[in-house]
């Protein structure tokens, strides 16, 4: 193994460093542009000019955005993401709390989306233009149009309402009953995942079956299925594995909508009540969070493309 190849493995996340600075200040700054006055929001009938005044000094509100903006980066550095003005407890735990829904149903959707996109990609390369391929290219168009909002409607009527054979929402409480939660919400993703796939595999699997060395390969005898085991389909992931480090990145922030749909207990869910009650410290910690997730994501997607393919070289 040549591994000056992977000499980015120490230099990246120095490089990404700035990334996740410039993250947290427009996370910051956005965070306080939500309209509302938090002490406000968290007394409520009860807020009176001094109690809402307590409340700002007491999680230091009234400070002006830049000196906020100090501690919080200096809470961050240790570890401490303040402390929640609707839970009264710290932001950090309460975030890793929510972390193993969020974590459980990117997972399972990434896992899913791959089942159906590999054998789909594949069956479609193979026959390029019949009635197969078509059929393929006709459920990706569709994927890629259809809302995550709509198209788990839909199955939620179709499975839960009608045949009963998912729960409509929530999160269980054993692991078998949690897998028996998240079917519909995975499935919902992955439908959408699986359509960007497909269309991505099954133009590299086409462009490497013309390969010079494919041909060559082939001409010495070795069979369709070795073929595709060992030299088309290896290449062909290189640019899907990219393509997918990008759409986590986006499926990560995307689960907002899908753990609302169905009252998953995540990060997501959180993040959206933390906006409505402008819990400003839930609110950073969870950006932050999702921030790290996707920097990591695309992280281990270099890793990847660069064990996979020995021509790439990322500086």
């Amino acid at each position: 193994m040549n591994l000056a190849r992977y000499r980015f493995v120490l230099i990246r996340p120095l490089q990404l460093l700035p990334v996740l600075l410039g993250i947290s200040i427009i996370t910051f700054v956005l965070v306080r542009s939500i309209p509302g006055d938090p002490a406000r929001v968290l007394l409520g009938a009860r807020s009176t000019p001094d109690a809402i005044q307590k409340i700002r000094a007491q999680f230091g509100l009234d400070e002006p955005i830049w000196v906020q903006y100090l501690y919080f980066l200096k809470n961050l550095l240790n570890g401490d993401l303040g402390k929640s003005l609707l839970y009264k407890i710290d932001a950090l735990p309460l975030i890793a709390s929510r972390i193993e829904p969020t974590l459980m149903l990117v997972l399972g959707s990434v896992l899913l989306a791959l089942l159906i996109a590999v054998p789909l990609a594949i069956l479609a390369a193979r026959n390029k233009g019949g009635w197969t391929d078509n059929l393929i290219r006709l459920f990706t168009t569709a994927g890629l149009g259809l809302p995550a909002f709509w198209l788990g409607l839909m199955l939620i009527l179709l499975f839960s309402v009608h045949w009963g054979l998912f729960p409509v929402s929530g999160y269980g409480r054993t692991w078998a009953d949690k897998m028996h939660h998240l079917v519909l919400p995975c499935l919902t993703i992955a439908l959408a995942l699986s359509a960007v796939l497909v269309r991505n595999l099954r133009a590299s699997i086409l462009l490497e079956m013309q390969a010079d060395h494919v041909t060559a390969a082939r001409a010495r005898g070795l069979g369709e299925g070795a073929l595709l085991r060992r030299h088309i389909l290896p290449n062909s992931m290189v640019p899907t594995i990219n393509l997918l480090a990008v759409n986590i990145g986006w499926l990560i922030s995307g689960t907002v909508v899908i753990e609302s749909l169905f009252s998953l207990p995540g990060i997501g869910q959180l993040l959206v009540r933390g906006i409505f009650t402008r819990d400003y410290m839930v609110v950073q910690g969870v950006a932050m969070v999702l921030a790290c997730a996707t920097v990591a994501v695309n992280f281990i997607a270099d890793v990847a493309t660069t064990a996979l393919d020995p021509r790439v070289k990322i500086q």
